[in-house]
């Protein structure tokens, strides 16, 4: 039986997160795995991506087989280079936590010097420009009758 790793897709339709699985070559891309060995969330920014390095050197040294993406996935994670004996790659880049509260904050005081508050942007219009419009539209109506 031959053996593959590779991507089973879950999540909605334009979201998609993938589970990185061990599984019979046969078996549909969404089907039945023997065991799970990580994931890959490739929506987050940066990705995410999680295997469980272990397995994966198990499974590569019995002889499965990865697919292309996961290939590319165990290159970045430094599993592939170490089942082949090669030099490990650069460390993955991982999410730095964001402070929403200091970015707003900085967002709000920029808004407040900009403008000042409680004054409208265009000057009112006279009631005398409003009377003399009127009057404008009163007379085209006339002499369209």
């Amino acid at each position: 039986m031959a053996v593959k790793i590779k991507l089973k897709r879950l999540g909605k339709i334009r979201s998609p997160h993938y589970r990185i699985v061990v599984a019979d070559s046969r078996t549909r891309r969404d089907g039945r795995a023997i065991e799970e060995i990580g994931l890959y969330h490739p929506v987050q920014n940066p990705s995410r991506i999680e295997v469980d390095s272990e397995r994966a050197q198990y499974w590569l040294s019995v002889g499965a087989q990865p697919t292309e993406p996961v290939l590319a996935i165990l290159k970045l994670t430094g599993d592939w280079q170490k089942h082949k004996g090669l030099p490990a790659p650069a460390p993955l880049l991982v999410a730095e936590p964001k402070d929403k509260r200091a970015a707003f904050e900085a967002f709000t005081k920029a808004i407040e010097g900009d403008e000042p508050k409680g004054e409208a942007i265009t000057p009112k219009a006279k009631k005398a420009d409003k009377k003399a419009d009127e009057a404008e539209a009163a007379s085209t109506e006339s002499t369209e009758a």
